[in-house]
């Protein structure tokens, strides 16, 4: 609720039916028109029903009212969707991470379909020439990595709030489990709890990253747990005392333990004070090594599928060099070097195109591989020309897109130049930056969009990862 509206509590016996669904997981449902709107030509009143489905009839609750829409939440479903599921979370309806678990998964993901073609159709004004098969893979316990909030709100109960954040809302939900972190990690949420409330920063620690890494070594029998790395946002110095309790849950819980008592800099290992943080990718005979703030995907066995699929589509020979742009830590970087002759990473960040050099060495690919540095927010086909001829290019941008170098490759179009990849992957995490980056590549800088379709990298949320492929058209 935005600050100074009024709280509103109305509520609706009169069913209504609910027509569909939005990313945000609430039912849309429409009364009818009243003879104003009838004489304007406009739709009845708009209602956002949180925890309706479509096809569902309900009663419900209004807890914010405007002029065009409402905001409401169920109060009775009177005829239940074929396609409702049972959520598994007890924190479900409170905790804002999981908005989807009250639909079958198989809902979820033909609902993520849906928003990728209608907004490539709408936006972007292409439709692709082929849909991919949607890719899905563990539904629960897939979460590697979290950013817990930490709020000591809760003095006079003799506890702190641990966990995610409530849907929209500044204040953390009341939790301890948590369905789509591993296990082992969600039965730490109550231990957790007990442990802050015992330092003497207890109102000064306001953070708990977490990160799960494969086994040190799956074939020692001594080595073969997942690595947990638990990063303390300390705002404050620990007292001696401090210290001990965290190794003492440390060697309890067979946790690694990293402070952070300043910026993302300051991260550094506590307790103890080395080990090892990695995740692998066999196919490719890849080990990447990570620290627990890196940017990593957080769905360790989708990202193993994601990334043979990726290079499965590049189509990559032996004799090409390729392009992995926005390469992170090296994700993408290095598989492709087992396939081509030479890989460019490129990444705006230092700290990951330092991670990333290491990775390389790690796995014995210093020669086929390079990383630079670069703002790939700031690109013109100068730019591109310095980075030199790739005949095939992966892309993997955050959220806002890749828009300067899309516009880029358009001016190269313009102008005839051989600089123009022959193919392109992209890999989003925005379907609506991504069809804004269609709309200029296909009308613009000359590519055919081949193919596209969606990867279920975050199940009952409503985050849509996706993936597409250009072709330069041969009249280029």
């Amino acid at each position: 609720m935005r600050r100074g509206e009024k709280p509103v509590n109305i509520i609706v016996t009169e069913p209504i039916q609910v027509e569909a669904l939005d990313l945000d997981a609430q039912g849309i449902a429409r009364l009818a028109p009243n003879e104003e709107e009838i004489i304007q030509g406009q739709g009845g009143k708009v209602i956002f029903i949180q925890g309706a489905l479509p096809t569902e009839r309900v009663t419900y609750v209004i807890t914010r009212d405007k002029a065009r829409f409402s905001k409401a939440k169920v109060l009775d479903i009177l005829k239940p969707a074929v396609f409702r599921a049972e959520p598994k979370c007890k924190a479900f309806g409170v905790c804002g991470g999981c908005t989807m678990q009250h639909l079958d998964i198989r809902a979820q993901v033909a609902m993520k379909q849906r928003v990728l073609e209608d907004d490539l159709q709408h936006i972007a004004k292409v439709k692709p020439l082929e849909i991919l098969r949607p890719m899905g893979g563990p539904t629960w316990e897939y979460r590697h990595r979290a950013r817990l909030s930490v709020v000591n709100r809760s003095i006079k109960k003799g506890t702190v709030l641990i966990g995610f954040h409530e849907g929209k809302s500044a204040y953390v939900a009341d939790m301890t489990a948590c369905e789509i972190l591993p296990k082992h990690v969600s039965d730490l949420l109550p231990e957790l709890r007990k442990l802050v409330m015992g330092l003497s920063i207890v109102d000064r620690m306001p953070q708990i990253e977490i990160a799960v890494g494969e086994p040190e070594d799956p074939n020692d029998p001594s080595k073969s747990k997942p690595v947990t790395a638990l990063v303390f946002r300390n705002l404050l110095p620990l007292t001696p005392e401090d210290e001990q309790q965290l190794r003492d849950f440390a060697d309890e819980h067979q946790v690694w333990i990293w402070l952070q008592p300043k910026g993302i800099e300051t991260v550094t290992p506590f307790y103890p004070e080395t080990g090892k943080l990695c995740y692998r990718l066999p196919e490719f005979e890849i080990e990447m090594p990570f620290k627990p703030t890196d940017f990593t995907q957080v769905n360790h066995m989708m990202n193993r599928a994601l990334v043979s699929r990726a290079i499965r589509l590049l189509e990559v020979e032996s004799s090409d060099r390729v392009l992995d742009l926005f390469c992170g830590i090296g994700n993408f970087t290095l598989p492709l070097a087992r396939k081509a002759q030479q890989v460019l990473g490129i990444e705006g960040l230092e700290t990951l195109t330092n991670r990333a050099n290491a990775n390389a060495e790690h796995n014995g690919l210093a020669k086929q591989v390079s990383f630079m540095q670069s703002d790939l927010f700031e690109v013109t086909p100068e730019t591109i020309a310095s980075w030199g001829k790739a005949e095939r290019w992966l892309m993997d941008p955050p959220r806002e897109g890749a828009l300067e170098i899309c516009r880029s490759l358009a001016q190269l179009q313009l102008m005839k130049s051989d600089l123009l990849p022959k193919r392109i992957v992209y890999v989003s995490c925005n379907p609506k930056t991504l069809a804004r980056d269609v709309e200029i590549l296909c009308h613009e800088a000359g590519y055919i969009l081949s193919s596209a379709g969606i990867v279920n990298m975050f199940p009952h949320t409503s985050h849509v990862e996706s993936m597409a492929v250009f072709d330069l058209a041969k009249s280029h």
